[in-house]
């Protein structure tokens, strides 16, 4: 069962959240978003206020779960926009339907799968869970999310989110990192969908390096770096973020 918000009327736009977060990250953007569109915001499997009746996962599953959510909740033709894991699942969606999307976006995420260390790091992360537990994990997983500069800008923003994320499933990490740990590469994927294709990059990501980013660029009909800023763009640049998505869907629109 998908836990979901929704807001607004017109064309239908779904906002997926990344790992260990869940569907009040977008609220903000909802706002202003749900003016022209009918936006949704699910909560992953083990996010939020979404069960993770398994204890695996993988991206491809929780795709079959987004599509019959979907189908459900008669969502038709969406723009889909993921923030990190949500946008690996982004990928896996337009994978599973094709042209049934009308647009998609990666905010601050990759097509491409993790490399030999960053797969290490995900097992030294469920590891750190089973040991540890969810409140420790979450507020060492949090904080370095943002850049230097942000980090001290932001203080009280991270302490929302690191008070939302222990919310999240001790399951449902261990599930999710394992299976961003296996999931496979959609590069190709990325470079011949053909509706309109967003990326929003932070310079200073240490989740998703910017050398990966660019290397999506010359398939993105809209690429954005954001100088100075980190892996948290809707909170460390919000108003320029809310910007670009702005000015993504009129293109989109337009097309």
């Amino acid at each position: 069962m998908i836990a979901f918000s929704q807001q607004g009327s017109g064309p239908a736009l779904i906002l997926i959240h990344g790992f260990c977060e869940s569907k009040e990250m977008w609220k903000t953007f909802v706002e202003q978003l749900s003016n022209n569109y009918t936006v949704y915001c699910p909560d992953l499997p083990g996010f939020g206020d979404s069960p993770l009746l398994e204890n695996e996962i993988s991206l491809e599953t929780a795709a079959v779960l987004l599509q019959e959510w979907m189908e459900e909740n008669n969502i038709h033709n969406p723009i889909v926009i993921g923030h990190s894991l949500g946008g690996y699942i982004t990928l896996a969606l337009a994978e599973l339907l094709g042209h049934g999307l009308k647009a998609i976006g990666l905010f601050h995420s990759t097509a491409f799968p993790d490399d030999e260390e960053k797969k290490q790091t995900r097992n030294k992360t469920i590891g750190f869970i089973k040991k540890y537990g969810v409140d420790k994990f979450v507020e060492s997983f949090v904080p370095p999310l943002f850049s230097d500069q942000h980090r001290s800008e932001q203080a009280d923003q991270i302490t929302e989110l690191i008070q939302a994320g222990k919310m999240s499933s001790q399951n449902g990490l261990i599930a999710f990192t394992a299976a961003m740990r296996d999931r496979k590469d959609r590069f190709e994927l990325w470079k011949n969908f053909q509706g309109p294709k967003l990326m929003i990059a932070g310079e200073l990501d240490l989740a998703v390096k910017i050398d990966g980013s660019r290397r999506h660029q010359p398939y993105a009909s809209h690429y954005h770096e954001l100088i100075g800023t980190g892996h948290m763009g809707m909170f460390e640049e919000p108003e320029r973020t809310l910007g670009i998505i702005q000015d993504f869907l009129k293109d989109v629109e337009i097309k």
